[in-house]
């Protein structure tokens, strides 16, 4: 039996089984309700609207204290001494390599060819809202991470959940947070093993085998396909086996270069077509009010704006805040400021640049079908020839970090559920490196949609616990906020032994 029947056995044999459950789950989180036209997914709502009151809660901090989040990222306030294994920059970087994807590329596409250019205003709006989330659960995951003997660090929604309810509503809050916390942990390490992982795998090889002369090359053959996996998955094995020290370094490195490389690529279309900018900023603003063959008019352009944001940037899964966790700081709110960046890069920056570049170039295949990453790899031909080329090792490069990431999201699930010694955690990164060989041989769709479901579904109860808990993150705030203040004045009059060169940051 051939190499390519056992897969396709295997996909048919999963799909038939897990499928009824995948398309239940599916009905039940992202369960829509007609308005205006169109459906609206509550699970989105519930992310929108959290978005709402935190912006509100903590007076629109995300613009309010922007200035002093970069200054944090910088290391201006820095104290030598700080419990962590990273600093703030590789924590971000690797928080966000953990977003930042085939949601900017493939997604962005999605939200303009269904919902027109307008629907780029609200995945702008969605963004903007989605810093305060983020900074409300990542200054709690530094609030109630973990410090291990050995110095490595366990953070996110399985740790702040149960220890931060049972300070606020003792035993009851206990009971019910350690509840959440398993739900939470098996929620993430799914996705982590099927999204995280395998669909990340599998779509780079796909857009390899595109790239390079399609099925019938030497790549598209089982023999390549296996090739291809079991590099990807070394690849993963030796960075995950350094831990998140080694995951940041590489990260750290890697964002910003494939950022950079992408970014780049679409000033380049955007220049060349220079004289169509205004027109096209134009176009964004008017048809978010007035969408032009939009089922559900301007609330349909919202909606589909709203979830193609939120899927891209995840604020309010709970996921982000495990990898900031492991940050060297004495201030969670410090982190919680540095995440809150995470979005505004992730959809503001990134996911702005592709919808300008496809609403500039208007590719040919852009109205014809819902497409995707083709849509963007066509607006980019239009100036660039050769970009499909370039835009493939983009994927390939977003592909790799998101599977670093995830694979200590799911790591730090894992060992929460099952232990943390040596056999425990050997064990899952041998588990982990072979899902990532399997994502270029297998599909498995109806499990990344089951994984899907079940990672937004931890949204449903970490918000829960971000709105109980949001005192808390208030005073943290309020204490960082006096530690600037004093560190500024020590500045100001030259007694600041530790950083001399500290610039004064309004706050």
């Amino acid at each position: 039996m051939s190499l390519d029947s056992v897969t396709q056995s295997v996909d048919e044999a999963v799909s038939g089984f897990f499928e009824p459950i995948a398309e239940w789950l599916g009905e039940v989180v992202f369960y829509a309700v007609p308005v205006g036209g169109t459906d609206l997914p509550l699970i989105v709502a519930w992310l929108v609207v959290a978005g709402l009151v935190f912006t509100s809660w903590f007076g629109f901090i995300q613009f309010r204290k922007f200035k002093l989040a970069v200054d944090v990222v910088r290391g201006k306030f820095d104290e030598k001494g700080s419990t962590g294994e990273v600093n703030h920059f590789q924590a971000l970087t690797a928080a966000v390599s953990g977003t930042v994807g085939l949601g900017n590329i493939a997604g962005v596409a999605v939200a303009v060819s269904i919902g027109g250019a307008g629907a780029t205003f609200w995945m702008i709006l969605c963004g903007l809202l989605g810093m305060a989330t983020k900074f409300v659960e990542v200054t709690l995951g530094v609030k109630y991470r973990e410090v291990h003997a050995d110095g490595t660090v366990s953070g996110g929604p399985m740790h702040y959940l149960p220890k931060g309810l049972a300070e606020r509503f003792g035993k009851n809050g206990k009971t019910l947070g350690k509840v959440l916390a398993v739900l939470a942990s098996f929620m993430i390490l799914f996705f982590g093993l099927f999204g995280g992982n395998l669909f990340q795998v599998n779509q780079s090889y796909a857009q390899l085998v595109s790239v390079t002369g399609g099925e019938d090359g030497a790549l598209g053959s089982s023999a390549g396909a296996l090739f291809f996996g079991i590099l990807i998955a070394a690849l993963v094995g030796i960075v995950l086996l350094g831990g998140i020290r080694s995951i940041a370094s590489v990260t750290s490195r890697l964002v910003p270069a494939m950022a950079g490389v992408y970014v780049v690529a679409c000033l380049v279309v955007i220049l060349v077509n220079i004289t169509a900018v205004p027109d096209a900023v134009v176009s964004i603003v008017e048809r978010a009010f007035n969408p032009q063959g939009v089922a559900g008019g301007v609330l349909g352009a919202l909606i589909i704006g709203f979830k193609r944001a939120a899927f891209s940037n995840e604020a309010g899964l709970g996921s982000a805040p495990i990898a900031h966790s492991a940050v060297k700081t004495k201030h969670p709110a410090s982190e919680g400021l540095v995440a809150l960046l995470e979005p505004f890069i992730d959809t503001v920056v990134i996911c702005t640049m592709t919808a300008l570049t496809i609403v500039i170039a208007n590719p040919d295949s852009l109205g014809k079908d819902i497409g995707g990453v083709t849509i963007t790899s066509d607006a980019f031909e239009t100036v660039l020839p050769w970009f499909p080329y370039v835009l493939t090792v983009a994927v390939l490069l977003f592909a790799i970090s998101t599977v670093l990431t995830w694979g200590y999201y799911g790591l730090k699930a894992w060992t929460y559920l099952f232990g943390r010694s040596r056999t425990s955690e050997v064990t899952y990164k041998v588990v982990y490196t072979v899902f990532a060989i399997a994502g270029s041989l297998l599909t498995l769709q109806t499990l990344i949609d089951l994984a899907d479901a079940i990672l937004f579904s931890l949204a449903v109860i970490n918000i829960i616990g971000l709105y109980l808990l949001a005192p808390v993150v208030k005073r943290e705030l309020n204490t960082f906020l006096e530690y600037v203040r004093a560190r500024n004045a020590g500045a100001s009059t030259g007694d600041d032994d530790e950083d001399q060169d500290s610039v004064k940051t309004t706050v």
